[in-house]
């Protein structure tokens, strides 16, 4: 165990140079949705008024030499990798030249606080237990129920079986909370003191996997090109806000729900419409030791209208069935679980108008579409296909059967189509992969050791397609799972940054076996295809920078600093 965990400083980084939209292409002030983003943006402390953005200079040829140049004339293929809920301290706690190895750092700044700011004695128990299915893994079973693991010090501990000897990655942990108004509530203002007091499992937030991860495949990936450890997630809580950020730098929009169906899922706050800490009831217990907190309305939806922890498809598949007698092909809109269809700008809109092509292949994508009405299938998330949200992306239309392809399953071409389409060089100049569930990393129904595995593979037939010499590629999560993470994440505005996560840069062009310290968020994968295809700036990354700006910070980069060009 650790005896120090040190709050590591940001470092700075030269502000990222990408172009903005014209005056034309920005939306009216009168336009509604833009009227929120200027409420969002003066609810983080910002002017009520937005200065307005410059007309772009006209497109023009990069200096040649110049970074830019460079950029466009050696990288025509992009490929994210997004995997699912780690923190960089879960998976990679002491990689070798981080600039904030856990190893090193004050035991003061690992300690866990009660939910009265008090200092815990211990870390509480794993509420409901660590493994609480048996499984038999290489003839040994596993099981961890609740008073298996308990009397654990306050502090980061490695993940380990009732003996004491290192948890295997091959077996599937159970779940724990991440969430939007938990994530802020964990992260405490950058103390990252409130993890085990606000979650749902106790101490078990604080485990993170030992020396055993360097036989892991992502870790010798990280070792052979670039692991960025400044890298953060670019919205507060869980996977559904993080893969919306993903593809369009924002929130979803429910400016209703109020006046709907939907109003049970506003959340209930302490501190206002725009706050960040949940009421809790009662009879919630008052120390974590004691328990799980209780909360009077954990929501989905913020009270001033915008959804920020998990809600359906408005089409399908989708967990919400279609209404009865009503369109096959959509979520009951009348549930209050479904979100209606969004219908701004993603990074494809943008790519789609620049006639660059693109795609998301998506695990299993085609699976869910055979069991449509709503059943559930193996191996499908629905809210890990963001695109499924939008309106432009509705079933029937052109860019639905163009752009949202099938990833098939499983490890080999034949099953596999991302890999088939890699291997025979046929990847879009901007490719999303998301692995099916089962091989995502995701606690709780996936394990570590089968999606690092895929995920190898997937890289060795990358690194052998004919795309491969012109390529980059990002590896990252989407968001910490829950799994707490000791850095504390720069301030932005309303929705992020939140937690740590890994994330590698593999390419020709990666700087080899070397750890960049630069701030990075999830954002800076939309800000890298931005740069490299001259795309207009998504507004979700004008309120960001906006929101940076005005605490004289550097906004996010854009990762050019993990790549080299000779």
């Amino acid at each position: 165990m650790p005896q120090s965990c040190f709050l590591a400083a940001q470092e700075a980084i030269v502000k990222d140079t990408v172009p903005v939209e014209t005056q034309a292409q920005q939306d009216a002030p009168a336009n509604p949705a833009r009227r929120r983003i200027f409420q969002a943006a003066a609810a983080t402390g910002l002017a009520t008024s937005l200065p307005v953005l410059s007309e772009a200079a006209p497109a023009r040829q990069p200096a040649k030499g110049s970074l830019d140049a460079k950029l466009k004339a050696s990288v025509k293929n992009v490929v994210v990798i997004y995997l699912e809920n780690r923190s960089f301290n879960n998976l990679f706690a002491n990689f070798p030249g981080t600039a904030a190895p856990l190893s090193a750092a004050p035991a003061a700044a690992c300690l866990q606080r009660d939910r009265n700011g008090d200092v815990l004695p211990a870390l509480p128990k794993i509420w409901g237990g660590m493994v609480p299915t048996p499984q038999d893994i290489g003839g040994k079973k596993y099981v961890l129920k609740e008073d298996d693991v308990k009397d654990l010090p306050n502090a980061p501990f490695k993940l380990a079986d009732v003996e004491g000897k290192p948890l295997p990655e091959a077996v599937i942990t159970r779940d724990l909370w991440h969430l939007f108004y938990q994530n802020q509530m964990q992260i405490n203002g950058g103390k990252n003191d409130g993890f085990a007091a606000w979650g749902n499992t106790g101490g078990m937030v604080m485990g993170y996997y030992g020396e055993t991860n360097k036989n892991l495949g992502l870790w010798k990936i990280a070792e052979q090109y670039t692991l960025c450890d400044n890298f953060f997630m670019a919205a507060f809580g869980g996977s559904y806000l993080n893969h919306q950020f993903l593809i369009t730098g924002r929130t979803p929009e429910y400016f209703n729900a109020p006046q709907t169906a939907a109003k049970k899922k506003i959340a209930v706050l302490d501190d206002g419409p725009t706050g960040m800490r949940l009421s809790v009831t009662k009879d919630s217990p008052a120390s974590a030791m004691d328990g799980m907190p209780l909360y009077v309305n954990n929501g989905a939806i913020t009270p001033d209208g915008y959804a920020v922890n998990t809600m359906a498809p408005p089409y399908q598949p989708s967990y919400i069935r279609p209404a009865a007698g009503g369109d096959k092909l959509l979520a009951d809109p009348d549930d209050a679980g479904t979100l209606p269809p969004q219908t701004y700008d993603t990074i494809g809109d943008l790519l789609s108008a620049k006639k660059v092509s693109w795609a998301w292949y998506g695990g299993a994508w085609q699976a869910a579409l055979d069991a449509r009405g709503g059943g559930e299938k193996p191996n499908f998330q629905y809210h890990h296909q963001p695109f499924n949200y939008f309106k432009q992306f509705a079933p029937g239309t052109a860019a639905r059967a163009e752009h949202l392809r099938d990833g098939g399953m499983g490890d080999s071409p034949i099953s596999n189509k991302f890999i088939a389409d890699a291997i025979a060089g046929k990847l879009p100049a901007v490719t999303f992969y998301k692995p099916q569930g089962n091989l995502n990393l995701h606690a709780g129904y996936s394990d570590v050791e089968s999606g690092d595995a895929h995920i190898a593979n997937v890289i060795e037939h990358l690194k052998k397609s004919p795309q491969w010499k012109d390529m980059v590629i990002v590896i990252t999560f989407d968001e910490n799972g829950g799994w707490w993470d000791h850095v504390a994440p720069p301030k932005g505005d309303r929705w992020g940054p939140g937690s740590r996560i890994p994330a590698i840069v593999v390419s020709p062009f990666a700087k080899k076996g070397q750890v960049d310290h630069s701030f990075y968020d999830t954002t800076s994968i939309l800000r890298f295809i931005t740069r490299l295809h001259d795309l207009p700036l998504l507004h979700g990354l004008k309120v960001r920078n906006e929101a940076f700006a005005a605490r004289q910070a550097p906004p996010p980069g854009d990762l050019t600093g993990a790549l080299s060009f000779r």
